[in-house]
């Protein structure tokens, strides 16, 4: 009876192999399509014919392309920004902006944007994924100012965290935006600057004052 247990165990095992191998395959496929040609110019059957897996397990993955173009984009950002950079030691801003940095400069970045604008312009589906990705990323932000606050901050905090995570986001797309469309940008001056700027003010989210 273990005997069987054991080899149905291993079965399972090696199904889940191959499905992660189909799922990393499909992606690596998508991401240098999508940066190549766009989203609208590329179909299941180019992303089928580059990864080598069958067009009909695309969508048995990923449901449909703009579940696919979400998880592209998720997959390139936790390659330079991994989750359990908030978990273990904490990082300083400016070393997690020089990993934003590294992101930044990789030839898929743009995809963030490619995605900003499918959910611009759509209500369904991949609006709301988009906006599930970000509060994602704004909840990182969130813990890592939560485990920086100092006793005793000022009630309110919490708001003024998740105000602040809003913020920051938005300064880093900002800044990254700039720096795709003017390569003359300073991107790592850039990023440092808004480094520098919050750890100035970050008695303020706290419920501090700033120093005159």
């Amino acid at each position: 009876m273990s005997g069987g247990s054991g080899v149905a165990e291993h079965g399972r095992r090696r199904i889940d192999e191959i499905g992660e191998e189909s799922r990393r395959r499909i992606l690596d496929a998508a991401e240098e399509l999508f940066a190549d040609r766009g989203f609208e110019r590329t179909s299941f059957v180019d992303i089928a014919k580059r990864s080598g897996i069958s067009r009909g397990s695309i969508p048995w993955h990923f449901r449909n392309k703009d579940g696919l173009l979400m998880a592209v984009l998720a997959r390139a950002m936790d390659r330079f920004l991994p989750p359990e950079r908030y978990q273990r030691s904490l990082p300083s801003l400016a070393t997690l902006l020089l990993d934003y940095e590294s992101w930044a400069r990789s030839g898929n970045s743009a995809l963030i944007f490619m995605v900003l604008t499918e959910a611009m312009g759509s209500t369904g589906a991949v609006r709301g994924q988009y906006q599930e990705f970000f509060e994602t990323r704004r909840r990182r932000v969130v813990r890592w100012l939560r485990a920086q606050r100092p006793a005793g901050a000022g009630g309110g905090a919490d708001d003024r965290e998740r105000a602040a995570a809003v913020a920051l986001n938005g300064a880093v797309m900002g800044i990254h935006l700039q720096f795709l469309v003017d390569p003359e940008v300073d991107l790592e001056a850039a990023l440092q600057s808004l480094a520098a700027l919050v750890d100035t003010n970050l008695a303020v989210v706290w419920g501090g004052t700033r120093d005159p």
